[in-house]
């Protein structure tokens, strides 16, 4: 069998001619027919929402909401995030379709990030989760200076 006989057994298997599926990869084949929910331990959709919310996703996806970045700008907008570690969540959000990566045909060549249709819906819930929170700045550090409060006091108790 060929590569051309079955072209998602061949992206199954380590190699395109072989008779036994890898079953390393095996666990990468979603089956259409399951319906996304985000509290199953194997859906898909877990994995794309922690690399949208997770620290350095979130802040990316809503600076790109403002416009198109190239990679300096974009690390200089996301303030203290590494370069690796920038690097590492864009590769990530456009593996999940949220960010469009194209590479300026200049001299020396240029990146610029973009969102995709699908990220700008994403970025928008994103910034207006992060516009209530900076709305609520005050009482969320008076919580926070209540709740220490009760545990410094129930920790000197004991």
């Amino acid at each position: 069998m060929t590569s051309t006989d079955s072209p998602s057994r061949a992206a199954r298997t380590s190699d395109p001619n072989a008779d036994v599926v890898d079953p390393t990869l095996e666990a990468d084949v979603v089956d259409p027919t399951l319906e996304a929910d985000v509290f199953a331990r194997g859906c898909n959709s877990r994995a794309a929402l922690q690399n949208a919310t997770g620290r350095w996703g979130a802040l990316a996806l809503a600076a790109l909401n403002e416009g198109p970045y190239r990679f300096s700008a974009l690390r200089r907008r996301v303030d203290g995030v590494s370069e690796r570690m920038l690097s590492q969540t864009l590769q990530t959000l456009e593996r999940d379709g949220l960010v469009h990566r194209e590479v300026l045909e200049t001299i020396p060549p240029k990146v610029e990030y973009s969102l995709t249709d699908l990220g700008a819906d994403v970025a928008a819930k994103i910034t207006a989760l992060i516009e209530l929170l900076e709305s609520q700045v005050p009482k969320i550090v008076a919580s926070q200076a209540s709740y220490d409060a009760r545990i410094q006091l129930s920790l000197s108790e004991s």
